[in-house]
Parts: C-alpha cells; structure tokens; sequence
C-alpha cells in the first residue's frame, strides 16, 4: 500500500498521471462525482491550515465520498498524550485514508509506518508539503505548458518554507531548469538541500539578496511569507518578516509572461494590488490544489484496492 510523504515518493510519470487526471476532472466533473462513494476520509490537522484541510475536505465530497476531522491538538487525544503511531493505528479502523498535518518533522511518515490505509502528509512542519508542490505543479503546467528550461525564482524564507523545498525537489527532476534563491542570509535554503538536491545533480543556481536584480530573468516567481510559527525570537521575525515586498512597480521589470506563485496565507509579501495583474496565479494554485488532491485520492485509494 501506497503513502505519499514526500513529492520524491512519486516518479515523473506518476506526476503525469496525476496531471492528466487533474486535467479530466477538470473537464469532466460529472464523470468523477460518485468515484468515493462510501469511502471517508479522515483529516487529522494538528496545525492550524485553511486552505490545505477545506481543499482535501472539498476534494473529497466532490468525488461522492464522506469527511471525519480532528482540527488542533486541543481537541485529539494528543492532548492526553497519546502518540503519532497509536492515533495511526486508531483512526486507520474508522477511515480509508489519511491527511495529517503536522508541526514535526517525521510525524507523517509515521503515521504512514502505523497506519493500516493510504496516509498523505499535508506538511511536516519545515520538512515538506508534497500536495502544495502538487498544486504548484499543474499550476504551472496550466500556465508554462512545460516543467523543463524554466528559470525558478523562489523568495522568502527559504529556510522553514517546506513547500519551497518540495518544489525544488520536483523541479529539479526535469532537464534544463535553474532555481535563483531570493532570500535574507538568515533565511537562506538549508545546506542539505542544495547539497543533496542542486549540486548532487548538477542543477544550476544562484543566491541573491536582491530581487529586482534578477526579476527580469525569472520565469517563475515563487513567493514565501516568513512564517513567524518557525521562529524562536520574536524580534528575528520582526526584523524579517517584510523582508520582500512584491509590489504592480516592482513587477515592471518582469517578464510579461512571469507567473507569480505564492502558497498562501499571504501576509505583506505581495501588494493586494498585484492581484489583478494577470500574471498573479497564486488564487489560481488554491483551485488546483483541489484537483490534484482529488487525483491522489482517487490514485492511492485504487491502488489500495478501495475503488475500482
């Protein structure tokens, strides 16, 4: 049985499958509204989300299945001080599937090592986010056409951000991409990634403080907010935290085909006024992550052998 914990648990044709069947159900949606019948699944979040956790809850009543949720810690037995495996093992003999998002590192493997069902990790604390990169991904397979030759530009906390770490890994699979590492030397992409990922591959890439001076190279922008949950010093994330602040004049030096990503929630790091700029894709992302997360639930479940 199959988990998908990182985006590395999934090979480039599966990212295909994935995309094609994303791409269907967009087209079709009639075609898939009973697929799940029957079928529940559980969203354990022990980290407050928005997005993530109504779009998994979404995805799923739009496949005809059914939702049970556990929203913070507070409300679980984490609180009495149950552990990650015991709670695997519990909720896999109420549910076929499992999302869990968590505030540490690890938590979601295991889950996937205790449980009895498919487990998805909707973020691990700083380590990855591999639906997010899913919904990055047809996102800019909708606006690119492509996943190759893509100069990447990916700003902010570069350090705690687990969705930039999940899109470098994917990104990087594909031939002809480079990455610029926009970010505070504070926040800067952890040496094992650029170690075990970029230089392991040979993958070129830069690192600037300064990202006006490399706007007008960048195919994609990625932006980040600096999260102040990551920090252990409150004046480090006041220093921090407006560290880049995209802005309509900032955009003038851009590409007038650069899509602007962000994984949300945005705080100060783009003007509300490059929402209407028709490279801003970042409300886009938040409806692709639905789809994508309705094809890995389709995906792992028959794979369990729950739906045909």
């Amino acid at each position: 049985m199959k988990s998908l914990i990182d985006i590395l648990d999934l090979t480039t044709d599966e990212l295909d499958e994935l995309i094609a069947c994303a791409e269907d159900i967009i087209a079709n949606p009639d075609k898939y509204a009973e697929a799940c019948r029957g079928k529940k699944l559980a969203t354990l979040f022990f980290e407050p989300s928005t997005r993530t956790r109504m779009s998994f809850e979404a995805a799923m009543y739009e496949l005809g299945g059914n939702v049970i949720s556990v929203t913070g810690a507070a409300s679980s037995s984490a609180a009495k001080g149950e552990s990650v495996a015991d709670t695997a093992k519990t909720v896999s003999c109420y549910t076929d599937i499992i999302a869990i998002r968590h505030p540490k590192e690890g938590a979601a493997l295991v889950t996937a090592n205790n449980a009895s069902v498919p487990v998805i990790n909707a973020g691990d604390g700083g380590h990855c986010h591999p639906t997010q990169t899913l919904a990055d991904l047809l996102t800019i397979w909708r606006e690119k056409g492509r996943f190759t030759n893509l100069t990447i530009g990916v700003c902010g906390d570069l350090k705690f951000g687990r969705t930039v770490h999940s899109l470098i890994n994917a990104m990087s699979r594909y031939e002809g991409n480079n990455f610029v590492l926009i970010s505070p030397e504070e926040l800067k992409v952890p040496s094992y990634v650029k170690k075990d990922v970029l230089q392991q591959k040979g993958i070129p890439y830069e690192q600037t403080t300064d990202l006006m001076a490399v706007m007008p190279k960048l195919d994609i922008l990625y932006m980040t907010r600096v999260q102040r949950e990551r920090f252990f010093n409150e004046e480090d994330y006041l220093r921090l935290k407006d560290s880049y602040i995209l802005t309509t004049d900032k955009l003038k030096a851009a590409k007038p085909d650069l899509a602007v990503m962000h994984p949300l929630p945005r705080v100060n790091e783009i003007s509300v006024a490059v929402d209407d700029d028709p490279r801003a894709c970042y409300f886009k992302q938040v409806l692709n992550g639905k789809y994508m997360r309705m094809a890995l639930i389709l995906k792992l479940l028959r794979e369990a052998g729950k739906i045909k």
